[in-house]
């Protein structure tokens, strides 16, 4: 395979392997929903606070219909109606938004609220909460704030070995959901001998783990593997991490004009997936980009979760909104 002068794809013989699942997974489906329905309910502009999924076509899409993704609190008028990002938030959060008498629509993916959940909990409980995550992300702010006092994060095997706590038999380990399935095992195996009574919570979501798993299977059959989703993205760039083990060279683009043709010199099997966070368009404008003599999918396993709307939209466009559903489950 190789590029011509203008850019366009020569053929030869070039088949592409697609991962399934792949795409948008059940709770990034959820909060589209609520910004989509909101606008409607409310109309523009509507505020978001950060990106409500780490998708850079997603945003601007959603921004083109009204939607003003902000940084602070302070930047949304006083008693507007304001989403919250799938990523969640503090509870600090929270009560700015009650202080400046702010509607808030909570767009937090529910497998991310089960986090918050028990970290409140096990804190309650007078446990040392160990937060399993990357430093900044959203999430893990957010679930750091749950129990500020008590929550410490831990990134690394290093710093895993390095950790303190008050109580070594009071120790509970939560894990940010979209982490590598392997490199979490790694710190957890380190806190466990460190620890040995510590409490283990298997937060990291089934659209991960389940995306790994099939990123994993492509990898073994292709010669490359494009990984299609944001710079920002922490499942998406577990994705890649997960097929480059593999032994393959493997790349994480954001769109089709992101290829770069010297990936594709001598190869002759693609392996193509997304993440939790890309629309499945982004995935067939890289098809088309490629036009591929042959296309197969391997699939690992279904999926067929759907997470209910918050109370402030619930039967707000249920019928209008179902085609939605359909049309973003990318792969099941």
């Amino acid at each position: 395979m190789r590029y011509n002068g203008r850019g366009a794809v020569e053929r030869y013989a070039v088949q592409v392997v697609l991962s399934a699942p792949r795409g948008f997974c059940a709770g990034v489906v959820r909060a589209i929903e609520i910004v989509e329905i909101a606008l409607e309910q409310y109309g523009a502009p509507l505020f978001v606070r950060h990106e409500i999924v780490h998708n850079r076509h997603v945003v601007e899409t959603l921004r083109r219909k009204g939607a003003v993704f902000v940084d602070d609190l302070a930047q949304v008028p006083a008693g507007a109606p304001v989403i919250f990002s799938a990523h969640g938030v503090a509870p600090t959060v929270w009560a700015d938004a009650e202080r400046r008498g702010l509607k808030v629509i909570d767009a937090t993916c529910p497998l991310v609220t089960k986090v918050h959940l028990e970290s409140m909990r096990y804190a309650r409980e007078g446990y040392a909460v160990i937060v399993i995550g990357h430093e900044g992300h959203p999430e893990v702010e957010g679930t750091l704030g749950q129990a500020p006092e008590q929550s410490q994060l831990v990134a690394t095997v290093e710093e895993a070995e390095r950790v303190e706590v008050a109580d070594p038999d009071r120790v509970v380990a939560l894990q940010q959901t979209t982490l590598s399935v392997a490199d979490t095992r790694d710190v957890l195996a380190v806190l466990a001998r460190r620890f040995p009574a510590i409490v283990v919570r298997n937060d990291i979501c089934y659209a991960t783990a389940n995306r790994q798993d099939a990123a994993r299977a492509i990898a073994k059959q292709v010669d490359l593997v494009l990984v299609i989703g944001a710079e920002n993205s922490s499942n998406c760039n577990r994705l890649r991490e997960v097929a480059e083990r593999e032994g393959v060279p493997s790349y994480l683009i954001d769109d089709a004009s992101h290829i770069r043709p010297e990936w594709l010199d001598g190869v002759e099997r693609v392996g193509i997936t997304s993440g939790a966070s890309t629309p499945e368009s982004l995935v067939e404008a890289v098809l088309e980009a490629l036009a591929p003599d042959s296309v197969e999918t391997v699939q690992v396993t279904t999926e067929d979760v759907a997470f209910v709307l918050p109370k402030e939209l619930q039967g707000a466009g249920d019928a209008k909104w179902a085609h939605q559903r359909e049309a973003y489950g990318a792969s099941a």
